[in-house]
């Protein structure tokens, strides 16, 4: 652990609290096994468009044991807005009969288990036990990524990597709520290929923000 790092972090996490308020996932759900399934269609998705299939796709199919004996062409007709549906049916339906065969119809709890689940990485996991499971869980998606390499926390690509330097100089109960701050920083501030430096609230805290700003 770095002490600088972790005051750099502790920083940032305060003034986005504080510009943003307390966050919640973005993906509505009413309990961990919604959210796993809203994860998966997340993917290259606005979640947005996912809010707007899963409650017809909840009411049709509301639990793990419904997915596990659902036919894949109706789910894929359900979710065909979100994108990639041919795989992202496959891996919902998949999930569901290895939740109800191996963990007893309940979504585990572990980062391990979790990944065992066809079409569940690090990421989706994280969002699960972060948000769903009470289990610390540090998302990196396109946001997290972009913005701590404009920081200056990391210069990697990997998010495993990202996951790990985030996850080693910030405290556990924070973990799913900086991710929700920084993804609502870059939804609202830091925008991909147009930052607003010059509104960032964190500019100053930001090797490419003070950069801008100098221009």
């Amino acid at each position: 652990m770095s002490l600088k790092l972790k005051r750099l972090l502790d920083k940032i996490y305060s003034t986005l609290l504080e510009t943003y308020g307390k966050q919640v996932c973005f993906l509505e759900n009413e309990n961990p096994f919604e959210l796993l399934v809203a994860t998966i269609l997340s993917a290259q998705c606005t979640d947005k468009k996912v809010n707007a299939v899963t409650p017809g796709l909840f009411e049709k199919y509301p639990d793990a044991e419904a997915f596990a004996k659902a036919d894949v062409a109706d789910v894929e007709k359900r979710i065909k807005v979100c994108g990639f549906y041919h795989a992202k049916a496959k891996s919902i339906i998949g999930s569901a009969k290895k939740i109800i065969d191996d963990f007893g119809g309940e979504v585990p709890c572990t980062m391990e288990e979790l990944t065992t689940l066809p079409g569940v990485g690090r990421k989706t996991a994280n969002v699960v036990l972060g948000n769903a499971l009470g289990v610390p869980g540090l998302p990196v998606d396109t946001h997290v990524k972009r913005i701590v390499n404009l920081i200056g926390i990391i210069e990697s690509e990997d998010p495993e990597k990202i996951e790990s330097v985030l996850c080693e100089n910030l405290a556990p109960e924070r973990w799913a709520a900086f991710s929700h701050l920084l993804i609502a920083h870059g939804r609202a501030c830091c925008i991909a290929r147009r930052p607003r430096c010059a509104e960032c609230v964190i500019s100053g805290l930001c090797q490419y923000g003070k950069k801008e700003i100098k221009k």
